[in-house]
Parts: C-alpha cells; sequence; structure tokens
C-alpha cells in the first residue's frame, strides 16, 4: 500500500480508501449494500491490515447508520483513533424539516455535531460537503467550515460532486478572505468515464487539490461480470443502475480490459482501479464491498503494473472526444509549449 498526500497537505492518506455505503442498509442506501456489524468489522479489520488508513463514508448513508457502525467497528476491533483518517460528508436531507438538508450554518453545525456521536470520536478528520447548494451563499458555508476546522471538531475540509466554477470561485473566496480551504474534491472518476479530466482535472492539479475518486468501477459495470449481453438483470445495477454510463462504450473497454486481466492473471476491476492508480490526478480511490472476497480482489489492484504500451492502448480506447474549447486551446497553444 502506498501513501499520497492529500493535496497541498502534509496529511498521508493511503492510495485505497475504504468506502461504507454497503453498511446497514437503510433507506435507498438499500440497494447499494446491507451489511451487518459483524461483517463491517470483518471489512474494516482486513482493510487495515492491508495497509489502509483513510475509511470515508457520509451522514446520509443508510440515514446515519453507516456512521454509527463505521465507529462501532473501530471501538470492537480497538483500533487507535489517531491512526486513522475519517472523513464524513454533509448536504443532504437528514429530516422531513425545511431546514434539514443544505449547507446552512445551522444544517452544517447540526450535522456536524450528530456526525461525531454517531461516530464516536471528538474530531473528523476530513469534513466534506457532499454537494453544491444552490440556496445557500458560498459565504455562508465556508465560514461555517472555517469556525468547525478553528474549534477543533474538524481537521480538513473537503469538497464533493461540484462544477469546477463553483470549486474555484469556493477556493478564491477562503483565499482573499483568509478562510480554511478545500483540500479535495470527491469525484466521480473511471476508465469508461473520464470526463473530469476537461475541466476538474487541470484544476485539481493547478491548485493542488487531492482527489478521491468515488465509484471507479462505474457502479460494478468495470467488475468483469457484466458483458453486453447481460449488464440489468443481476447484481449492484439490477436493483441501482447507477451512475449514468455508456454502457457500450465501457464494454468497448472491458473488452481491452479482458484480455489484459487475463495474461497478468488479475481481475478486470483490478486492471480499472489500477488504471485510475496511475493518473497523477488521483490521491486516493474509495473502494466498497457487500463480500469479503470482493474486497480482496480490490486490494490486489496495488500491484497491478502496466507497460506503457498498455496505457497507450487503454488511453486510446478511453479518451475523451475532443471537446470546446479544449481543442482550441489545444490549436492555439502550440506556440506557448516549453522546451
Amino acid at each position: 500500500m502506498k501513501y499520497n498526500l492529500l493535496g497541498n497537505t502534509g496529511l498521508k492518506v493511503s492510495e485505497l480508501c475504504l468506502g461504507t455505503m454497503t453498511f446497514g442498509g437503510k433507506g435507498w442506501a438499500e440497494a447499494i449494500g446491507s451489511l451487518a456489524q459483524p461483517a463491517v468489522d470483518a471489512l474494516v479489520k482486513r482493510s487495515v491490515e492491508a495497509g489502509i488508513n483513510f475509511i470515508d463514508t457520509a451522514n446520509v448513508y443508510s440515514e446515519g447508520l453507516s456512521e454509527e457502525m463505521t465507529g462501532q467497528a473501530i471501538r470492537n476491533l480497538g483500533l487507535q483513533r489517531d491512526d486513522l483518517i475519517v472523513a464524513t460528508k454533509v448536504r443532504g436531507k437528514m429530516g422531513e424539516g425545511p431546514n434539514d438538508s443544505g449547507l446552512t450554518r445551522k444544517h452544517i453545525m447540526q450535522q456536524a455535531e450528530a456526525s461525531l456521536r454517531r461516530l464516536g470520536t471528538d474530531y473528523i478528520d476530513l469534513y466534506q460537503i457532499h454537494s453544491y447548494d444552490p440556496l445557500t451563499p458560498l459565504e455562508e458555508t465556508l465560514r461555517a467550515l472555517d469556525d468547525l476546522v478553528r474549534s477543533g471538531k474538524v481537521r480538513y475540509i473537503g469538497a464533493s460532486n461540484m462544477a469546477a466554477w463553483q470549486l474555484m470561485k469556493a477556493l478564491a473566496y477562503s483565499t482573499y478572505n483568509h478562510k480554511e480551504k478545500f483540500v479535495s474534491l470527491q469525484a466521480y472518476y473511471t476508465i469508461a468515464g473520464r470526463d473530469l479530466e476537461r475541466e476538474l482535472g487541470p484544476l485539481l492539479l493547478d491548485q493542488k487539490l487531492g482527489l478521491m475518486v468515488w465509484s471507479p468501477l462505474a457502479g460494478g459495470l468495470l467488475s468483469g461480470k457484466y458483458t453486453r449481453e447481460q449488464h440489468q438483470e443481476e447484481g449492484r445495477r439490477g436493483r441501482f443502475d447507477f451512475p449514468p454510463v455508456d454502457k457500450d462504450r465501457a464494454f468497448t473497454i472491458v473488452d481491452k480490459l479482458r484480455p489484459m486481466a487475463e495474461a497478468k492473471g488479475a481481475t478486470v476491476a483490478q486492471l480499472a482501479l489500477a488504471w485510475l492508480l496511475q493518473q497523477p490526478v488521483v490521491s486516493s480511490v474509495i473502494i466498497g464491498a457487500n463480500k469479503p472476497e470482493q474486497l480482496e480482489d480490490n486490494l490486489k489492484a496495488v500491484d497491478i503494473s502496466f507497460s506503457a504500451e498498455e496505457l497507450q492502448q487503454l488511453d486510446e480506447v478511453s479518451k475523451l472526444a475532443p471537446e470546446y474549447p479544449g481543442w482550441m486551446l489545444d490549436f492555439t497553444g502550440g506556440d506557448r509549449k516549453a522546451n
């Protein structure tokens, strides 16, 4: 297991991060997974044994139950809290009242305290906004997050699921008003869905933000068990067909991955994860599991290597179609390249 700096911080996070959306199975999250506490304990134990020090959850996962089970697993296993980096999120609907969602000061402060109680800890390492809130002024959100850091209840703040202009606006506000800045973005990115590379990827590299990748196997579509002929009837995709993926394009990529995997004695899923670990913008890839064997398979991705020729082949089969202004910037930028 390798450890990468999280953005422009000195914090080292494991290149694989344990995702907890399969914990609990309450509400809408039941379609993702419904693991009970003993199974959760086993996954956390094996992850830590493999070198993972990074765990990601959210208040909306199983209506708070995922956070509770994550915290309980840490205690059940006798793990040292300070050895772990625990990340959670705020924004989603956590009640029926008009102020039970969003990124207002009221909701953020309430949910930070609730997450601390559920996790059974006195601080959150990385507190992330789960998405953008178009109703709340950005400065209200950032000031509330800054107050949480200054109080000692939160160590770092991060963002998730934002457009590049929204993220850059937030970074600029924090810079010029001397508030805590986002250190990372959690975003969807796979070899079958490389949209992040258009605007967000260059922004992250330029501003030195870390990237945590969610759904790196495209909701299981890149697990290797799906084919063109059968990809809707079983597994997670049959219950919850998300995130949106161009399936025909994805299976063209799988067709390229499958023989490579066989030649390496590996799986399609391992190669899809390993490809992400090769991308310079990626800090950590979030893996989740319903079964121990799924976790074991994913953990082996850190041992996969590619030749330059293999990486070129994968880039060719998965690269994005040219889009404005990207193609124009490439066209006009030829005279301003460093020697």
